[in-house]
C-alpha cells in the first residue's frame, strides 16, 4: 500500500513506545544499541518507522531478530560486496547483492503483514517529489527503496514509481505513529559536528548531504515525546562499517542513561 499524504496505521496500545528511526549510513547501527537496550529495560515496541539504515533496523526487528543478531550479520557481511559499481546512467551501484541478501535473511516473500509489529517504511519518489509511505503487501521492495542513496544508488522501480533513499525528504518519519496514541521516540542518529574538518571533497560530499538530512528533521524532532540523538555519533562517519561494535555500544549506553525518562513513558499514560 502506497500513502503519500495522510499515513495511517494500526492502533497499538498507549502502553507502548512507537519508535522513528532515522537514517544515518554506518551510524544507523546504533539503533541496533538503543533497540538492544529497550529489550533489555523490558520496554514494549508496539509499531516502528524507518527511513534508509532505520529502515533496515526496524525491519529486521520487526520481523523477530534480536538487535544482536542483527549486529552479528553486519558484522559478517562484506560490504564492499554490497557495493559491487555498477556504472549506468541511473547510479554508480546496484541493489542486486543488498536484495540478495536481505531475502536469504528475511525471505523473499516476506510481507508487512508477517511481521510481528506494525512497522511503515519511508521512500522518495525521485520524480513526484514527495514521501511515499509503505506499511503493507510486499516487503523487500520498499525497504530497498527506502535504502536507496540517490546518485549513489539505482532508483528502485515499485507500483509505477521510481524510488529512492527516504531519508532524503523525510528522515526521521514520525507521521505513520502520530495517530498510535502511543508516546513517539525518536532516534536520530545523524547529530551535527560544527567543528568538523573538511579536508577533501569526499567529506565535503559526506557534510552536504548530512546537513541536508538534517534540516528536514527539524520540526519532526519537535513532534517526538522523546528523542535519542547520542552526541558521541559525531565522531563517526557514514561508511564508519568497521566500526560497528563502537557504533552499537553508544547507541545501547546512551539509551540505559535516558531509562528513567524512558519509564516515565509507559507508566504516565
Amino acid at each position: 500500500m502506497t500513502i503519500s499524504a495522510e499515513p495511517t496505521a494500526t492502533p497499538t496500545p498507549a502502553a507502548t513506545l512507537s519508535l522513528a528511526l532515522s537514517g544515518g549510513g554506518a551510524r544507523g547501527i546504533a539503533h541496533l544499541g538503543v533497540l538492544a537496550a529497550l529489550d533489555e529495560l523490558q520496554l514494549p515496541v508496539g509499531a516502528l518507522s524507518g527511513a534508509s539504515s532505520g529502515a533496515i533496523a526496524a525491519t529486521f526487528y520487526a520481523a523477530g531478530f534480536t538487535p544482536r543478531e542483527v549486529l552479528k550479520l553486519l558484522q559478517a557481511t562484506s560490504i564492499p560486496r554490497l557495493t559491487r559499481p555498477l556504472f549506468g546512467r541511473n547510479g554508480l551501484l546496484g541493489l542486486e547483492a543488498v536484495e540478495q541478501l536481505l531475502a536469504r535473511h528475511l525471505g523473499a516473500a516476506l510481507r508487512f503483514e508477517d511481521l510481528r509489529l506494525p512497522l511503515t517504511l519511508v521512500a522518495t519518489d525521485l520524480e513526484a517529489g514527495e514521501s511515499v509511505y509503505f506499511s503493507q503487501g510486499p516487503l523487500l521492495p520498499p525497504l530497498l527503496a527506502s535504502s536507496a542513496v540517490p546518485i549513489v544508488y539505482r532508483p528502485v522501480e515499485y507500483q509505477g514509481r521510481r524510488l529512492v533513499d527516504g531519508g532524503l525528504l523525510n528522515n526521521l518519519p514520525v507521521e505513520p505513529l502520530l495517530t498510535l496514541g502511543a508516546p513517539i521516540v525518536g532516534v536520530h542518529c545523524n547529530p551535527i559536528n560544527r567543528e568538523a574538518k573538511l579536508p577533501t571533497l569526499r567529506r565535503v560530499m559526506e557534510r552536504t548531504l548530512q546537513l541536508a538530512l538534517s534540516a528536514n528533521t527539524t520540526a519532526r524532532k519537535a513532534q517526538c515525546t522523546l528523542l535519542l540523538e547520542p552526541p558521541q555519533l559525531q565522531q563517526y562517519r557514514p561508511l564508519d562499517f568497521r566500526k560497528a561494535s563502537e557504533l552499537f555500544e553508544i547507541g545501547y549506553r546512551h539509551t540505559l542513561e535516558q531509562a528513567a525518562a524512558l519509564r516515565a513513558l509507559v507508566t504516565n499514560d
